[in-house]
């Protein structure tokens, strides 16, 4: 039999192992859902990547919609720390947006949409759950964008037309749009153009 201090390390290791399966399950979900979309893949194909049987899937994630929900949760999480550390140490009001377009930017060289952006296309078919964690991702970046473009005007770098709401509103929106269209084409040097007018538009003339 197990002494006390056996078991609590035996215990330890399965729920490091628990959480370690987690982590691949999502890794793996992730890319599926950025490539394919939520409704182009099921757990069979998580399964087989993994190399396990799809009810050891559902031990960690007992609903399609409980993974999808804890997916969205987790890409906002890392999102938001990635815009943490560009307000944390970007320069200056230009230097953050540039650097906001590219992690769009760097998705798409590496095959992949933004997660949201891709469910937000299957808006209608995603459990509501799910449609409550879309749009509150969304809403997080336009809060985040609206404070850099009203750093910017502060600060006399960039030139705003209508309100700060409207134009971070129109940044996400033809961002977004502008990878869609860069994947149905194949050529994400057709994002960078519309990410670049976007930027300019947005520059003061009296700091070109």
């Amino acid at each position: 039999m197990y002494k006390r201090g056996q078991r609590h390390a035996a215990l330890k290791e399965i729920l490091v192992a628990n959480a370690n399966s987690s982590q691949r399950i999502l890794d793996i979900a992730e890319r599926l859902v950025q490539t394919r979309g939520f409704n182009g893949f099921s757990y069979a194909d998580i399964a087989a990547s993994l190399g396990v049987t799809k009810a050891s899937l559902h031990y960690h994630f007992p609903a399609k919609a409980a993974l999808g929900k804890r997916l969205i949760e987790r890409y906002e999480t890392n999102f938001l720390t990635a815009l943490e550390a560009i307000d944390r140490t970007g320069k200056n009001s230009r230097e953050k947006l540039r650097r906001y377009v590219e992690i769009y930017a760097d998705a798409l060289r590496n095959k992949r949409m933004c997660l949201c952006g891709m469910l937000a296309a299957e808006y209608m078919t995603l459990p509501k759950p799910m449609r409550a964690e879309v749009k509150h991702f969304f809403d997080e970046n336009e809060r985040w964008l609206k404070a850099i473009l009203e750093q910017g005007v502060r600060s006399k770098e960039l030139k705003i037309k209508g309100s700060v709401s409207e134009v971070a509103r129109a940044l996400v929106g033809s961002l977004e749009g502008a990878m869609m269209l860069a994947r149905a084409y194949g050529d994400a040097a057709r994002f960078q153009v519309v990410a670049d007018r976007l930027l300019g538009e947005l520059t003061s003339p009296k700091r070109m």
